[in-house]
């Protein structure tokens, strides 16, 4: 017998074999399994977040929800930031906030007659909004009829403390008439035409230019101006066409920017981190203040001291100062990621549409917010010029809030359009009920004919 005896049963290749591994064969650890780990929560993650994004009523949602979340938001950013003027004016502290607040329940009732309309009538709209606001633009530059604020002749007075804006409402005309006209002339094969391309959308673009420049408002030129290029970007413009428009507009630019000494103060304080002589930057820096003095989650709601007169028009341009300010750099990223959102199903719903019309529209609107966001928040941030333009849906003003909340209604209905969509609506039916028709809806997802016999 050798000196280890054997345990019953047992083989001595067994007992040298144990605890260790044959070739070949895994072994599996307790703990670990192929579909557990850091990794595979992060594909299942990337997965679920994947199918979310290509849901049918996706975009649907994120405009719906981003711009009901900027408005509110808005509201409450806008009465903080207005209160301390108010107090001055000599008004109550609320006054700025129910006038905006009066502004948010008409444009809500424009945003769901605007989601609710078809895209026949929207078309049919676009003539007369062009010729209205044409209209209205020129009321303004008559004496006794336009008043000037700030410098800029731009307003017409409705009585008592209401002012109208028409340039606000030229965005929205020529977005409508743009894409109807691109749409038309997209049905009969003549956009590769570079004479049918300009004419006569550059023309009329122009004369609405002009006379907001007749104002003195570059600001919304600009936005204009953005709005044509993607309109035209949109319509498929040669590269060199593209760019030969954008030098023409660009040395228009210059030259007023060059000929207007207000104009060049506001291009040298870029990056400015002091006033500068006779505190040309006065804004500019301040508005730098307030971010900077925000922190991560700011001072608290109601909290800003840039408000208490340092830094002018608070509730109007620099509003997103005073967010940072109080809400600190939270604050200024959820609004961001609000635009983002809303800019980003935007882009979703034009480039699934197989309507042009559809797509030319959906992508201006979405030019003209994000764009417009931009050069708010560049100028904020000092890395733009100080143009004198709201923050859409946020800023106080019911000129500039009115006619986007149409547009993002614009948005609605084209996102409720789409095929797969309004599948998807029309599956969220009462699970009981009848109608005219004759269906009676037993499920979410299933119709059933009623029979006079009463059998399925």
């Amino acid at each position: 017998m050798p000196a280890k005896q054997m345990l019953p049963g047992r083989r001595p290749s067994a007992v040298k074999a144990q605890g260790r591994k044959r070739p070949g064969v895994s072994v599996k650890r307790p703990g670990r399994s192929p579909g557990r780990g850091p990794l595979a929560g992060l594909r299942r993650t990337q997965q679920q977040l994947r199918r979310a994004w290509d849901r049918p009523l996706t975009a649907y949602y994120l405009i719906f929800g981003s711009s009901l979340l900027i408005t509110v938001l808005g509201l409450v950013m806008v009465y903080s930031a207005s209160m301390i003027k108010a107090l001055q004016l000599g008004l109550g502290d609320a006054y700025f906030f129910k006038k905006q607040f009066l502004a948010a329940l008409i444009g809500g009732v424009l945003l769901l007659v605007a989601s609710r309309m078809p895209v026949k009538l929207h078309r049919a709209l676009s003539y007369p909004v062009l010729a209205g606001t044409l209209f209205l633009m020129v009321l303004v530059q008559v004496p006794g009829i336009g008043v000037s604020i700030n410098g800029n002749q731009n307003w017409i007075s409705l009585g008592g403390p209401f002012m109208l804006q028409p340039s606000e409402f030229g965005k929205l005309a020529l977005i409508l008439w743009g894409a109807d006209l691109l749409a038309r002339k997209g049905d009969k094969g003549l956009l590769s035409q570079w004479k049918h391309l300009l004419v006569p959308l550059v023309p009329v673009a122009f004369l609405l230019l002009g006379l907001i420049m007749l104002g003195g408002d570059m600001g919304t030129a600009m936005i204009l101006g953005a709005i044509l290029f993607g309109l035209l970007w949109l319509a498929g413009a040669p590269t060199r066409m593209f760019v030969g428009v954008l030098a023409f507009a660009g040395a228009i630019v210059a030259l007023l920017i060059k000929t207007s000494p207000h104009r060049m103060d506001r291009l040298e304080c870029i990056g400015a981190t002091e006033p500068g002589k006779n505190d040309l930057c006065w804004q500019a820096v301040h508005g730098i203040y307030a971010l900077a003095s925000g922190g991560w989650f700011g001072s608290g709601l109601g909290a800003s001291v840039e408000k208490w007169g340092q830094l002018p028009e608070a509730h109007t341009d620099f509003i997103f100062a005073i967010t940072g300010e109080e809400l600190g750099l939270a604050g200024t990223l959820s609004v961001l990621a609000l635009f983002a959102a809303l800019g980003y199903a935007g882009i979703r719903v034009a480039g699934r549409t197989e309507d042009s019309f559809v797509r030319f529209a959906a992508g201006g609107v979405t030019t003209w917010i994000t764009a417009q966001a931009v050069i708010n928040i560049g100028a904020v941030l000092g890395l733009l010029p100080i143009a004198g333009v709201p923050l859409p849906l946020f800023s106080y003003g019911g000129s500039a809030l009115l006619p986007t909340m149409f547009a993002v209604g614009l948005l609605i209905a084209f996102a409720r359009e789409e095929p797969a969509a309004r599948a998807a609506l029309a599956m969220r039916q009462p699970k009981t009920g009848w109608r005219r028709t004759g269906v009676r809806w037993k499920s979410m997802r299933r119709r059933v004919k009623k029979r006079p016999s009463g059998e399925r």
